[in-house]
């Protein structure tokens, strides 16, 4: 893979600032507002979608196809565009449907994008906090309303036991392995706090969380989040240690020494 060369990436990134910021001019009029939920798993299960989801999409599609008509597009609400392309934009418009539909903020907008198949830029943008995380090409960064953008690192903890783990909720774990794998880990670490989708990996890239760990997630959830994590210093992959991009069980250690034993206790 060619990485995108610093004029190319500064571009794309401008692009994705300016998808989260038309995004979040769709999305936050309907925050903390009632509105119809419609379910996409059907009778069996619960997979809430809401016009603002739809409508966030469409636009952050529409400014792609202007600014970049060359590039596809993979949202989780419209599926793919141009998959023949190089670069792929891998879009969440709602990361957290459920925290929203509930008016907690704890959710976000995810912007990615794939060179050639592998993670080159991400952003989580929170609306109604106002707070932004992205990837630059060496390093990552938040801004929040009215500050200055700033650097971000991950934490040292390379010891399960002194380790603060979030993860969305344990309904994510099917019963047997999965379930398993994540007691495990829930026992031996210090503290275990659920809530969160893609704002718990933007916490552990700012260094106040040690420890995400997943399952059942798609690409849409991990793509933008990859970057972030890994260039504020952590580590994100699957369990058995193969690459994060295409979701399923995933895991995210602010510290590589720790990211290794988490893997070792959930493959036990």
């Amino acid at each position: 893979m060619t990485f995108p060369n610093n004029a190319q990436f500064k571009e794309l990134l401008a692009l994705a600032h300016d998808l989260a910021d038309a995004s979040r001019g769709v999305i936050l009029p309907h925050f903390r507002k009632q509105m119809a939920v419609a379910n996409k798993a059907g009778e069996q299960a619960f997979d809430p979608v809401t016009k603002a989801d739809r409508a966030a999409e469409r636009a952050i599609a529409r400014l792609i196809r202007s600014r970049a008509p060359e590039h596809g597009l993979i949202g989780e609400e419209f599926g793919q565009e141009r998959r023949d392309a190089a670069f792929q934009w891998v879009i969440d418009p709602i990361d957290g449907t459920r925290s929203f539909i509930t008016g907690t903020p704890m959710w976000g907008t995810l912007i990615g994008l794939l060179y050639e198949g592998a993670p080159v830029l991400g952003l989580m943008d929170q609306p109604f906090t106002g707070e932004r995380f992205w990837a630059a090409k060496s390093a990552a960064y938040t801004q929040g309303t009215a500050q200055k953008a700033r650097r971000i690192h991950t934490r040292g903890c390379s010891r399960v036991a002194d380790a603060l783990m979030m993860t969305t909720t344990p309904d994510l774990f099917e019963k047997g392995a999965e379930a398993s794998g994540f007691e495990r880990i829930r026992r031996e670490v210090r503290m275990t706090r659920y809530g969160g989708d893609c704002y718990a990996y933007c916490l552990l890239a700012h260094g106040l969380v040690d420890l995400v760990v997943e399952a059942g997630l798609k690409s849409y959830d991990v793509v933008a989040l990859i970057p972030i994590v890994e260039r504020a210093g952590g580590r994100m992959t699957t369990w058995d240690g193969r690459p994060a991009t295409s979701g399923g069980r995933i895991v995210a250690s602010g510290d590589p020494a720790l990211h290794d034993k988490v893997l070792k206790l959930l493959n036990r």
